[in-house]
């Protein structure tokens, strides 16, 4: 062999011999378990009110009462669709906790779940219909039962307790969700989620309007509404809304449906002042 080739040699042999060390460290002890690595999520960045007002919102702005509502419907009713199924990945980025990518937040509890715990167990998180499935009765179709806008992650045992009852003040406390109360008819949410339900509720009322082969949702101003396409209490939920004004988790959750899913916006979150507008 010329001595050219001798340094190419003693490489190679040093890498076999590094292979054999490790392949003895393997034998020896036995592998750790993977750890499956939380999806990465590419941060999101929120769109300038300013611009908002300027293209998306632009022929909303100066309006008020009927008019506003229906220039609002004709902008948010330019969506994407998702299928229930996909509601789930879905969720899993939009209700992303800012302090642990690998879990999301509860609306209700507020406590952080790991994403992988979604299903139908006690203990596990499903999604929970903000604006009652059965009010309207549309069910999980694809449309107004599958809108990320009013969907949210919940612990199982609490979105059964709230079923399909409205929204108002009062009632007892729900064990294992600190600050929420129920009665028979009617759900309290705790006090840091007031105003994402209320403003949940009301994009609802603005995006269905009975034009699309699904009911006309609307708020009123009663409980125990059945099956009837309405929630209350409205003037209630419109209280929620100016005592819980959005924070940067409704801000950001908002600015993900609209770049990554659906590509429509909660106008109310945006302007909350547009709830004192229309109703």
């Amino acid at each position: 062999m010329s001595r050219r080739h001798l340094p190419y040699r003693r490489r190679l042999l040093a890498t076999f011999a590094a292979f054999a060390v490790l392949a003895g460290t393997a034998a020896a002890a036995p592998a750790a378990p993977a750890v499956p690595a939380a999806p990465p999520i590419t941060p999101v960045a929120a769109t300038p009110l300013a611009t908002l007002d300027d293209t998306y919102y632009q022929d909303a702005l100066g309006k008020t009462g009927t008019q506003l509502k229906s220039a609002l419907h004709s902008i948010i009713s330019v969506q994407t669709k998702i299928s229930y199924s996909q509601v789930w990945d879905a969720l899993k980025n939009t209700d992303q906790d800012p302090a642990n990518s690998s879990n999301v937040i509860l609306l209700y509890t507020g406590r952080s779940e790991p994403k992988s715990d979604n299903g139908g167990a006690v203990g596990q998180w499903n999604r929970e219909h903000v604006w009652a499935k059965s009010h309207g009765d549309f069910g999980t179709s694809t449309g107004p039962g599958t809108d990320i806008h009013h969907l949210r992650p919940e612990d199982v045992t609490v979105n059964s307790i709230r079923g399909n009852k409205d929204f108002d003040n009062g009632g007892t406390a729900v064990s294992g969700a600190a600050g929420n109360y129920t009665d028979s008819d009617s759900f309290e949410p705790r006090d840091a989620v007031k105003g994402d339900v209320a403003r949940m509720i009301l994009y609802m009322a603005v995006r269905y309007e009975g034009d699309d082969a699904f009911a006309d949702l609307e708020p009123n101003d009663r409980v125990d509404n059945g099956s009837a396409p309405n929630i209350g209490r409205l003037s209630v939920l419109k209280q929620w809304s100016q005592e819980d004004p959005p924070d940067s988790f409704e801000e950001r959750r908002n600015d993900v449906i609209f770049d990554r899913y659906q590509h429509n916006r909660n106008p109310f979150i945006d302007h909350p002042e547009w709830v004192e507008a229309i109703w």
